[in-house]
């Protein structure tokens, strides 16, 4: 588990642009049955963290002499800098099942889309699970060399997932196909003639109403 310092802190509202101006983040740190901690992480540190475990894998968070397992909740930015002004840290029961969002991440070559020029559609891109938080993936790894032909593809059931991890979602969903060719221009196609079709009703409206303007007169 990859570590991160913290330090409490007891400066709140416009008092934390100290801590800003510093290079730290305001953060909390909450979680069932334990009390809220409010803390401040460098950010230079935060960020390197953040880019390898993400929000899904826990950090130990050190502060001071005690050490919590924590997940990033959530993290909020400045609209217009899009620099992190607040960060929440969710300390998680270590004997509960929790539920999180998982990556997909997609390795190997569909042979559909690179010998038989398919295109490869991807329907998920994450995944939510259930599990005990020490069982909890930082990532799960989809591998697309099965998809030989146009009529393959790989569902929910078919993941290879640790030991007590649950996927929330159907097990007969599709998470990644390769469509053929024409019928990618098919779909292309299809909103098109739609519009086609709706114009010339318009426009046949149009007319009649013209028609009838004129025997009016």
């Amino acid at each position: 588990m990859i570590s991160l310092n913290a330090k409490i802190r007891k400066d709140f509202g416009k008092k934390t642009r100290a801590i800003k101006k510093a290079g730290g983040i305001p953060a909390v740190v909450y979680g069932p049955g334990v009390k809220n901690v409010s803390v401040a992480v460098d950010e230079k540190e935060f960020k390197k963290v953040f880019q390898k475990v993400g929000e899904s894998s826990f950090i130990e968070l050190l502060v001071g002499k005690e050490k919590k397992s924590v997940l990033v909740h959530e993290i909020q930015k400045d609209p217009v800098s899009e620099k992190i002004i607040h960060i929440d840290f969710f300390q998680a029961s270590l004997t509960n099942e929790i539920e999180v969002k998982i990556p997909l991440i997609f390795k190997g070559v569909a042979p559909a889309e690179k010998d038989l020029g398919g295109t490869l559609v991807k329907n998920i891109s994450e995944i939510e699970i259930k599990s005990l938080p020490h069982n909890l993936p930082h990532e799960i790894i989809v591998n697309i060399d099965s998809l030989k032909t146009f009529e393959d593809h790989i569902l929910i059931k078919d993941l290879n997932l640790p030991a007590g991890v649950k996927v929330l979602k159907k097990p007969d969903e599709i998470i990644i196909s390769v469509l053929p060719p024409q019928k990618v221009e098919e779909d292309l196609a299809v909103p098109i003639e739609e519009k086609v079709e709706e114009v010339a009703k318009v426009e046949k409206e149009k007319k009649k109403e013209e028609m009838v303007e004129e025997t009016k007169e």
